[in-house]
């Protein structure tokens, strides 16, 4: 079995690229991108990447699909990697958990970062950690 993800991953890594997110859906006939590379991402970015991953798609029989879209993760970007919370510590988050802490599912802070699996985010109650195995989303939520 292919596992579209990883060999995305690889893929995008060797030209420059991170792969943020991937989402699939309409039974697989929408392939959908997220990128992110130092400095941003724009257009001539994105539709780099459209071509090459339309390319290793061609060669690799077991993806059937109808659609692809790339684009960049947005300034609300989602997080998800350890790399991805200690990159963007200093930063607004809202975290949602799996299973409630302290009574809440849904917590806003500036991420600190993680420290021994935990992700430590700086709340109105204090520096509160998250074990990164009860994260369900995350995602910086900048202010304007």
């Amino acid at each position: 079995m292919l596992d579209l993800h990883t060999l995305l991953e690889k893929s995008l890594e060797q030209i420059g690229y991170e792969l943020v997110d991937l989402e699939i859906s309409g039974r697989g006939k929408l392939i959908r991108l997220f990128i992110d590379k130092p400095g941003g991402v724009n257009i001539d970015d994105c539709a780099l990447v459209s071509e090459q991953v339309s390319n290793l798609l061609a060669v690799e029989h077991d993806v059937d699909y109808d659609r692809l879209e790339v684009s960049s993760p947005g300034l609300d970007r989602i997080l998800k990697k350890e790399s991805d919370f200690t990159r963007f510590a200093g930063n607004r988050v809202q975290l949602k958990v799996r299973v409630p802490v302290d009574g809440r599912k849904n917590f806003t802070g500036i991420l600190r970062g993680v420290d021994k699996d935990m992700v430590q985010l700086e709340t109105e109650a204090g520096l509160q950690g998250f074990a990164m195995s009860n994260i369900d989303k995350a995602r910086l939520s900048p202010e304007f």
